[in-house]
């Protein structure tokens, strides 16, 4: 591969520390990055959008000096707004949407935090999906397995980072979209804490509270490093996370103590989980117990009938809001302008009243007081990353004509995410384990509100234990 040949060798805190001791430039590190698109990027359809000319102005200009100085960097084509740079949502109602005329708080946080954005990344239309086969950019395949999904919304930003074009990149979570395309690519995937990272100035929340910004990561300090860059309020927020006692980069490989640790495999939503996943579970579990924490099988008591109907609700009547929202067209979306799952959810969503909707958060409020009640005896919770390893493209098509059938399939293969969405709880996914197809299985660690602290603490530890930095898919060999 062209360019710095040691590139692959390093997380984003390894880059910088090279350009910091002026082993490497920033853009030497922009053009490995390029070369590793342009050479992979055929092969899983990740990068949608390069900003090659926009990264090489970026760095000519003068890079902030932060903790990321000159790290590339791709920012999903959802959510994050950069200043001049298009966001088509994958949508084809959005296509043409005119450039937002600044950046929004998170995207300039990560600017100065040294990070060189050149390009975006795929997702589903509207990021309504856990895979990412949009008809605007076509579909994103799993670096691991071209013929399996790379899980969505952040479909494009996993299949980037699990390619090993970049050590990190940006994604979204509103039901899952971090956390299950990170079990997807064997990444780590960090759903924070609601209100933890702003989505300042141009949403007070995303879809009632359940949408969260962070990346997909190579390392947890990479993660934990990050999120010490973007995290705090933004000028005009409904609400906020309580800050953190300290940095949470100060978090991994501080000693967690001796924690109490529960794990489960029942889903909310009774969906069978396959042997493969209760593998990676199980053996998760006794790692942490031979790191010397206590652990035991323990199921929270929730009203789990209501994650699915409640998200359900919630999403429907967002995406009616999301199908008028055009800056310049100035009427809904017509039919033949998006996907037949997008057109489909948004007439659910003109059945649901504002009582409805209130019912709703109310529901997602009661299960965080459940598992705040859960979490009065448990510090971390453990899950299977996903009931499945990932499907084969076409099984999540938003383009199928049955939306019940749809959705059901979605919950089926993903029954543990939309979970903590609703209750706001930190989640993450770390790629533990390895299947008998070889492809990477996750296990998803869950702490109390506002406790990202510990689940770094652990995560390091189980990182260190079993590291997986090495495991890379036959592309990036």
């Amino acid at each position: 591969m062209a360019g710095f040949a040691e590139y692959e060798r390093y997380d984003g805190l390894g880059l910088a520390g090279l350009v910091q001791a002026r082993h490497v430039t920033p853009e030497e590190l922009l053009e490995a990055a390029i070369a590793r698109v342009e050479a992979r990027n055929p092969l899983v359809n990740a990068v949608t959008m390069p900003l090659y000319d926009h990264a090489r102005r970026a760095i000519g200009a003068g890079l902030p000096d932060g903790p990321f100085r000159g790290v590339p960097f791709l920012m999903k084509d959802l959510t994050a707004s950069i200043a001049g740079v298009p966001m088509t949502r994958s949508c084809r109602y959005y296509a043409d949407a005119p450039p937002p005329a600044a950046d929004s708080t998170h995207v300039a946080r990560l600017k100065q935090a040294g990070l060189v954005i050149f390009g975006r990344t795929n997702t589903c239309e509207l990021g309504l999906s856990l895979t990412c086969e949009p008809q605007l950019h076509g579909a994103t395949r799993n670096p691991w397995d071209p013929a399996r999904i790379s899980g969505g919304s952040s479909g494009g930003a996993a299949a980037a980072v699990g390619a090993r074009m970049l050590p990190m990149a940006h994604a979204t979570d509103g039901f899952g979209s971090i956390r299950a395309p990170a079990a997807c690519c064997g990444l780590v995937g960090l759903k924070p804490t609601r209100g933890r990272n702003t989505l300042a100035p141009y949403a007070g929340e995303g879809l009632a509270g359940l949408a969260a910004e962070h990346a997909v990561t190579l390392t947890v300090r990479d993660s934990a490093a990050l999120l010490d860059a973007t995290a705090g309020p933004g000028a005009g927020d409904p609400y906020t996370a309580a800050p953190a006692a300290r940095p949470f980069r100060q978090e991994v490989g501080a000693d967690p103590g001796r924690l109490r640790v529960a794990f489960t495999s029942v889903a909310p939503n009774g969906a069978k989980v396959d042997a493969e996943m209760l593998r990676a579970l199980a053996e998760t579990a006794r790692l942490c117990a031979d790191l010397g924490h206590h652990v035991e099988e323990a199921s929270p008591a929730i009203d789990g009938e209501l994650v699915v109907p409640t998200f359900l609700t919630l999403i429907a009547a967002n995406t009616v809001v999301n199908l008028a929202g055009h800056p310049t067209k100035g009427r809904p979306a017509r039919e033949d302008e998006v996907e037949r799952v997008t057109w489909a959810t948004a007439r659910l969503g003109d059945r649901v009243s504002g009582a409805d909707y209130v019912r709703a958060t109310q529901a997602a409020h009661r299960l965080g007081r459940q598992m705040a009640a859960f979490h009065a005896q448990w510090d971390v919770l453990l899950t299977p990353g996903l009931a499945t390893l990932p499907v084969p493209l076409g099984v999540l098509d938003m383009m199928l004509d049955d939306v019940d059938e749809y959705w059901r399939r979605v919950f089926h293969f993903s029954p543990f995410t939309v979970w903590f969405n609703l209750t706001g709880q930190p989640a993450m996914m770390l790629p533990l384990g390895t299947a008998s197809t070889g492809m990477p299985t996750a296990t998803q660690l869950v702490g109390r509100h506002g406790d990202e602290a510990t689940l770094f603490r652990l995560a390091a530890q189980l990182e260190s234990a079993r590291p997986w930095f090495d495991r890379k898919p036959p592309l990036a060999m």
